[in-house]
């Protein structure tokens, strides 16, 4: 080879080392220098949320608030929103009106759920049990079971579940820090967490924006959310872990993450859309039977799936390399202070 040749070769090199969007001669994914857009639309949502929740506030659950649940059974057909508007001329309260089935009589029941401190007073009860029977004379409607409910048993509940939350969130910083100690667990183990946080946060924001009453359901998406997101994280870790034992020093970090990012993706991507399509049928065969208990989990769970492919990609190894550069950056001036000291003082 002419030392034209090898100094054309040579400069080839050098480019491709120092471009991230090359990798062995093959373009990969940008995902590390396009991190400030990311981060914009991820912060802005967030922002959006915060906003939201001041000015429209969630919904909250009867199990959260309290209040009284009513139920009745009844027979022959109703809908939920014509018992809704019956509440409503009666009582002029917001309530929620779900119909169900009770397993032991076969009973057909509709439960109206009031959130109220203060519950709901016999009279009201008996005002609304004699329009909902004037209403649907034709549907022999009964009081089958009157419950209130204490807001403080939610309240505890909803701690619990919050302390499980945090308490899997420092599992698994413990976990990748030890499984990945050879890249920087901990650091890794900690922008996972970070990741995990913004799904919870695109969650909530799902409840906030559809109006779903944040409830046991909320809490169980969250708990789901936990153990599906992570999985594509840890994954992404793990073949960088590989491509740094294979490829050594041969890429830059940011080279590194691009490639292991561009390899899973796919991955990632075919997995979630395979359970989004199942929960998507779920939430087609709620809308059609108007099962809307079930729909307030499997739609804030689509959204959480997608957050998670995104947060994985995208926010996680991405957080993971601005803090490794900084790192370096910091030990890099250290070194330098600290040669320049030694030379003055000689």
């Amino acid at each position: 080879m002419s030392e034209k040749n090898q100094n054309q070769t040579l400069a080839a090199e050098n480019t491709e080392q120092n471009d991230p969007k090359m990798v062995n001669g093959k373009k990969v994914l940008n995902v590390v220098g396009k991190k400030k857009i990311f981060y914009c639309i991820s912060l802005s949502l967030i922002a959006l949320f915060i906003i939201l929740s001041v000015t429209i506030k969630p919904k909250v659950a009867i199990e959260f608030k309290g209040g009284t649940i009513l139920t009745y059974t009844y027979e022959g057909e109703l809908t939920t929103n014509d018992v809704n508007d019956v509440v409503k001329d009666t009582l002029d309260m917001d309530a929620t009106v779900t119909k169900g089935e009770d397993s032991q009589s076969n009973s057909k029941t509709v439960k109206i759920s009031f959130s109220s401190s203060k519950g709901i007073s016999d009279d009201k009860q008996t005002k609304l049990k004699n329009a909902l029977a004037e209403k649907f004379a034709d549907n022999n409607i009964e009081v089958f079971e009157t419950n209130d409910v204490e807001a403080s048993n939610g309240m505890n509940f909803f701690f619990k579940c919050l302390v499980a939350c945090l308490f899997a969130m420092v599992i698994t910083i413990i976990y990748i820090a030890f499984r990945f100690r050879n890249i920087g667990g901990l650091s890794a183990g900690v922008f996972s967490v970070v990741a995990l946080f913004h799904d919870m946060c695109m969650v909530y924001g799902c409840f906030v924006i559809c109006r779903f009453d944040i409830s046991a359901n909320f809490m169980a998406v969250m708990l789901t959310i936990l153990g599906y997101s992570i999985n594509a994280t840890i994954i992404i870790y793990d073949r960088i872990r590989e491509n740094e034992r294979i490829l050594g020093r041969k890429l830059s970090l940011e080279q590194l993450v691009n490639l292991s990012v561009t390899q899973t993706l796919g991955r990632s991507i075919h997995t979630t859309v395979t359970t989004v399509l199942a929960m998507a049928t779920v939430c087609i065969v709620c809308v059609i039977c108007g099962v809307s208990s079930i729909i307030s989990f499997a739609f804030p769970l689509i959204i959480g799936m997608i957050a998670g492919v995104y947060s994985s990609n995208c926010i996680a190894p991405t957080l993971w390399v601005t803090w490794k550069a900084h790192r370096a950056k910091n030990a890099k001036a250290s070194k330098k202070a600290s040669s320049a000291k030694q030379t003055s003082r000689r």
